[in-house]
Order: C-alpha cells, then sequence, then structure tokens
C-alpha cells in the first residue's frame, strides 16, 4: 500500500512540473526545469523552498509539502523534489 501511495505521489509531482512532454523527457531535462521553477520560487536564495514560497508557484509541491518534507524541517531542497519527480 505505501509504495502504490509512493507511486501515485510520484506521478502527481511529476505532473506538476507544468511540461506537456514531461513523460518523454530525459532526467537531466527534467531536472534542469525543476532547478529553474526552484530558483523562481526561492525568493529568499537560501536553497530551500518553504511552504510559503511553494505557495502560489507550485502549487503540487505546496499540496504534497508534507509528504516530500518527511523529517518535517519546514522546507525542501531542488534534489528532494528532483528525486520524487524522476521515481
Amino acid at each position: 500500500m505505501k509504495s502504490l501511495i509512493q507511486k501515485i505521489v510520484a506521478i502527481a509531482l511529476a505532473s506538476f512540473i507544468g511540461i506537456p512532454l514531461l513523460a518523454i523527457a530525459d532526467d537531466a531535462s527534467r531536472d534542469k526545469e525543476i532547478a529553474e521553477r526552484f530558483a523562481k520560487c526561492d525568493v529568499n536564495h537560501d536553497g530551500k523552498l518553504t511552504r510559503e514560497e511553494a505557495n502560489g508557484c507550485m502549487p503540487r509541491i505546496y499540496d504534497h509539502f508534507s509528504y516530500i518534507d518527511s523529517s518535517n524541517r519546514g522546507y525542501v531542497t531542488v534534489a528532494e523534489i528532483q528525486a520524487m519527480a524522476n521515481r
């Protein structure tokens, strides 16, 4: 059941990117797009995306923030988002 939930969340996260051809994009181009969107949303440029920064800028990250931030640190990194999208 947990594996099914992880797959569903990974699919949802992949679709949030906003790239129509995401399903056929290679990992490098997908990671680049995520990094670019992340950089635009990380308003204080600290390399961490808080729930507030994700709100309105990366809505699917905002919606699944608690799942991605499983350690409850209050932020997610670009690497964590990329890892989820590449699953």
